[in-house]
Order: C-alpha cells, then structure tokens, then sequence
C-alpha cells in the first residue's frame, strides 16, 4: 500500500459508493468503526483482507493504513472515536457483529456527524457499551508472505472453485503439500483448508452483492451443490444467502 494519505481526525460520517468504487489507502489519527448499511465492504491493509456484509461491522485501530472497497452498491457508515476512546482493547482490525441494537445505533450516530448536543453524547454511550459486548467474528482472509504460499492463494483468488488437493496445487507452485501445510499456519494462522473456505465466503459475498443466483454462487465458489453453501453460510454469517440479498 503505497501513497497512504493521513486523515488526522477518523470521520463519522454517512457515504455512498457506486458499486466496484474504492476509498484508497489511508490512515486516521483515532480508531473509526466501518459498517455496510447496504452492500458488502471489503477492508484492506498490508496484512490480509477483512469483509463485512450488513450483519458486521470492522474495527479500525487508529494508525492503520487500510483501504476500502465497495461490493454492490454500498451505504458505508462510519463513526470516528478518539485514539484514547478505545472500548474494546483491540490493536488490529477486527470484525464485529452487527445485532439490531447496535444497528440501528451506528445508523442513528452517523446521521447527524455534526450534532454536539447531550442527546448525542447519550446515544454515544450506548453506542460504545454495545460495541465492548459484540462478538468477534473471524471473518478475515491474510495475506500471505512466503513466495511458495502466495502463488497457491494466487491460483485460488483467480478460481475459487478450484477444488484441486494441496499437493496438486504444491506441484504447480513447485512445493510439496507438507512445506505448504505448515506455511499455512505459521504464515496465516490456518490450515489450507480453512483459508480456502474463508476465500469462497468472501466471493461469495461478492457475488450476492452483485444480485447473482445463490445456485450460481455456490457453483462459482466452489461448493458442489446450493444445499452445502448454504449450510456454510448459514454457519459463518447466521443466516442464509437469500436473506443476504440486496435490498
């Protein structure tokens, strides 16, 4: 990430995106939370990738460079808070989830950015107590390092449906299904196998934004029938992909 422009203050703001727009990198003086009110967000820094459809929120440490990309077309509120207002303790972007409350909170906080008043500074409060009692979601796709590894996750982002075997794939990058087994662990914290899940989800997510067929989808992810990826994906998000649909 290169050219990351410095935004002292993190805004609280409402914003719309054409779908397929970018905000490029950048970073703020204080923490910011970024939700989807409408579509999918994508945040990226220079570590991995974290999604969020509109039943999660990401978490924004002040000081990290990130950059954000619009999926369908998206209703990207973000709310601003201090680098010494820190709720939930966390020094490295995270995934939230996103219950009506809290909604319906942050929709509320980024209407009026401009508003000092009491009612405001109340409403702020609840904001942040239902922030420090929100699951962490692990909704998040590294990015790796390790030359052998980057070639692998490279053929998967260009076919997620590839269901070919480590070692088929280890052949085509030139390393054996034992060196990528353990690359996958000690350079993203997973197995092979649970990246690949995390990289359809993302796509899939992807593509729902885009109003495709959850049949299509699922088809072009990777799983063998609608019935499987929605059993997925009912498990990763908690609820199923004809709900996630645009609005």
């Amino acid at each position: 990430m290169t050219r990351i422009r410095h935004e002292p203050v993190a805004p609280t703001r409402t914003q719309w995106l054409a779908s397929g727009a970018a905000i490029d990198a950048h970073r703020h003086d204080g923490h910011q939370i970024v939700y989807a009110g409408r579509g999918v967000l994508a945040v990226t820094t220079g570590t991995g990738t974290w999604i969020a459809p509109g039943t999660r929120a990401i978490w924004v440490p002040a000081g990290t460079a990130h950059a954000h990309q619009a999926h369908g077309e998206l209703e990207l509120h973000l709310v601003g808070l201090d680098a010494g207002d820190n709720p939930l303790g966390l020094d490295e972007p995270t995934v939230l989830a996103v219950g009506p409350l809290l909604r319906e909170l942050i929709l509320a906080h980024t209407r009026t950015p401009y508003d000092d008043g009491p009612e405001r500074d109340r409403l702020r409060a609840v904001l942040l107590d239902q922030l420090r009692t929100s699951p962490q979601e692990p909704l998040h796709l590294p990015t790796p390092t390790a030359p052998q590894l980057r070639a692998v996750c490279e053929i998967l982002r260009t076919n997620p449906a590839d269901d070919r075997t480590l070692a088929a794939l280890g052949r085509e990058a030139g390393a054996s299904d034992r060196t990528l087994s353990r690359l996958f662990k000690s350079d993203l914290g997973m197995t092979f196998t649970q990246w690949r899940t995390q990289l359809r989800l993302y796509h899939a997510l992807v593509l729902l934004a885009e109003n495709i067929p959850v049949t299509t989808v699922a088809h072009r992810c990777g799983w063998s029938s609608a019935s499987a990826f929605i059993d997925v994906f009912r498990r990763a998000f908690g609820h199923t992909p004809g709900a996630h649909r645009p609005r």
